[in-house]
């Protein structure tokens, strides 16, 4: 049996050895993910450490979860607090809470009024944990606003959506992945989705029919490869949602909070989606809480009494940890800082590409960067990075994802610099 007993030391929760874990992973869990090998035993900042206490720099921040770096004091201190005080636990959604009162008011005016043809009467939030569960409640939303506004029979409702996506890992994600793996065996699979090649205005108007009721996109794909889309793509898209009256809805649980160098991703081309998801750093990383967004008059529309609802979303410790989350961000021009040193980070490792055999391409905004490998072997070269103290990870096979925490500095970039260079050069 595995120890379980706190330790008050660097080698963090337990004494238990790195084999007895990495077994326990094997025989006890599920083979989801294939995992580089190291465990990690605490995490502060920018960095990991393992139980013989070599530093990793995390150049992941889990999937940009931990965009405030791990542990931020602030919102440490504030999680401590409420544990302490005793106004942390989950509460029965039949009564009210202050921290999500408070939460649901910040994160509302934190984002740029939405779906301003429907009014600018302000916004909406609808909580919930994982990010995936928000994407599912944004349609749930378009598709209730074609059934009821549009007049499209209910079951007809179509959403279009992008090839390379990634929206998440529930049934009706994984509908419209057009990454077989995800899906494969796992059917039968739910209907009303139509995918087209990102960045491909004229495939998505040429998909447009009666029965269209949204269009979900991610502003600058991910796990899809780092992919920017082409200039004038998300306002293409804005103006087609309103020719054609769908809901534009943006996933921005990876690229939002300041990971491309703007609040929000969209703000690259100064367009404005109806509906807008966050999630990952919305509560530092510490625990989990993601948020759909829209206008005032689409949330009161799609949700009623009873029509939707969430144990855990939004309960006391997740707000307390979003409040002063969104707190730091402001604090602290995380976006701003992205800006700032992804600028920097994106310039020496494209100076680093036009040298390196192995590369193709670097692209990027802010602290968002794929250095693309002509081999389509990213993971090999993750696996080396890891030996020289880098924590990344391989985005759809042929990308090296470089996403750190927005807090990194110049001697943390120049570290992560010398290791890349050793790599590929």
């Amino acid at each position: 049996m595995l120890e379980t007993n706190v330790k008050k030391t660097n080698t963090g929760y337990s004494h238990t050895a790195d084999t007895d874990i990495i077994n326990a992973e094997s025989n006890f869990g599920a083979h989801h993910y294939e995992r580089l090998g190291v465990v990690i035993r605490q995490a502060k900042g920018c960095w990991l450490t393992d139980i013989e206490g070599n530093r990793y720099l995390d150049c992941l921040a889990a999937y940009s979860a931990a965009n405030p770096g791990h542990h931020h004091p602030k919102i440490v201190d504030a999680m401590v607090s409420a544990l302490h005080q005793n106004y942390a636990s989950v509460i029965s959604n039949v009564v009210y809470t202050d921290s999500l009162g408070i939460f649901l008011e910040k994160t509302a005016n934190f984002v740029p009024q939405l779906a301003t043809r429907f009014g600018q009467s302000g916004n909406k939030v609808l909580p919930k944990n994982g990010g995936v569960e928000s994407v599912e409640t944004a349609i749930k939303t378009a598709r209730y606003y074609g059934f009821k506004k549009k007049g499209i029979p209910d079951g007809k409702q179509e959403i279009i959506v992008f090839d390379n996506n990634f929206h998440g890992r529930m049934t009706t994600v994984i509908s419209f992945s057009t990454k077989q793996k995800y899906k494969e065996g796992f059917g039968p699979l739910t209907p009303g989705f139509v995918s087209v090649p990102y960045g491909d205005l004229n495939a998505v108007e040429k998909a447009i029919t009666r029965n269209t009721c949204g269009i979900l996109v991610e502003p600058m794909q991910g796990e899809g490869g780092m992919n920017i889309p082409p200039a004038g793509f998300l306002k293409g898209l804005r103006a087609l949602s309103d020719q054609h009256d769908l809901l534009l809805l943006f996933d921005e649980i990876q690229v939002g909070l300041g990971r491309t160098g703007k609040r929000f991703c969209f703000e690259h081309e100064n367009v404005r989606p109806d509906g807008l998801i966050l999630g990952k750093a919305i509560a530092g990383g510490l625990v989990p809480l993601s948020v759909f967004v829209t206008n005032k008059e689409l949330i009161d529309l799609a949700f009623s009494i009873g029509s939707d609802g969430s144990t855990f979303g939004g309960y006391p410790l997740a707000c307390v940890a979003g409040i002063a989350a969104l707190d730091v961000f402001e604090q602290e021009k995380l976006a701003d800082r992205s800006e700032t040193m992804g600028n920097i980070l994106k310039s020496r490792l494209a100076e680093i590409g036009r040298k390196s055999p192995h590369v193709s391409e670097v692209r990027g905004r802010g602290l968002f960067i794929g250095i693309e490998v002509k081999e389509g072997n990213a993971m090999n070269y993750c696996h080396e990075l890891l030996r020289l103290g880098i924590l990344a990870n391989d985005s759809h096979g042929h990308t090296i994802r470089i996403s750190p925490p927005l807090t990194i500095n110049q001697v943390e970039i120049d570290f992560m610099v010398e290791q890349i260079e050793k790599v590929l050069a």
